[in-house]
């Protein structure tokens, strides 16, 4: 499976840099949900991402759109 790498802005993973599967736009999925940090204590939260209109010169960027309570997106 191809990957892309992407850039996340705003919300609690601002600024990380992660692969994620690419589409076959060759682009990231257009909705991430990421669970920060990957192994949450309790009360962590997931938060949902979403990718630009298109890649940046610098590559792809996923912007912070919502926090939902851990294991709402379950």
């Amino acid at each position: 499976m191809a990957s892309v790498r992407v850039r996340f802005v705003g919300g609690p993973a601002d600024e990380l840099t992660r692969d994620l599967p690419a589409g076959p736009d060759g682009g990231p999925p257009p909705r991430w949900v990421m669970r920060h940090p990957e192994e949450p204590a309790e009360g962590v939260a997931d938060h949902l991402y979403e990718r630009d209109e298109h890649a940046a010169p610098g590559g792809w960027t996923m912007r912070y759109v919502h926090t939902f309570p851990f294991g709402a997106t379950e």
